[in-house]
């Protein structure tokens, strides 16, 4: 498989395609990398191609926040200026005055 570049980048917020939900990118993956057994569980009409980079989100939808491995076909930059709500976004990131989200610098020993 070969990898291609990432369209989206860390702390950039996204939302799904198809599916109500959206967050904020804390890891990317050039290609697939999780199970098998959780690839073969998505419906196979509409289950995404391997070769592509799948991105790791601090997700949210109206219910409740959760982590998220979304296929870069099924993704769309949020443009709604909107904050995230999950728990771990503010752990990970700071948002700038301008409502992007920038990761948090280690304090240095």
């Amino acid at each position: 498989m070969k990898a291609q570049t990432a369209k989206f980048g860390i702390g950039q917020v996204v939302r799904h395609r198809k599916y109500p939900f959206r967050g904020v990118i804390y890891d990317v993956d050039p290609i697939f990398a999780n199970t098998e057994e959780w690839w073969q569980s998505i419906p196979e009409d509409v289950r995404p191609r391997k070769e592509q980079p799948f991105y790791h989100l601090y997700a949210e939808n109206a219910e409740t926040e959760y982590v998220a491995y979304v296929s870069e076909q099924n993704l769309l930059a949020d443009e709604s200026g909107e904050p995230v709500r999950h728990p771990q976004v503010d752990e990970t990131f700071e948002r700038t005055q301008d409502g992007k989200y920038r990761l948090r610098r280690k304090p240095m020993n």
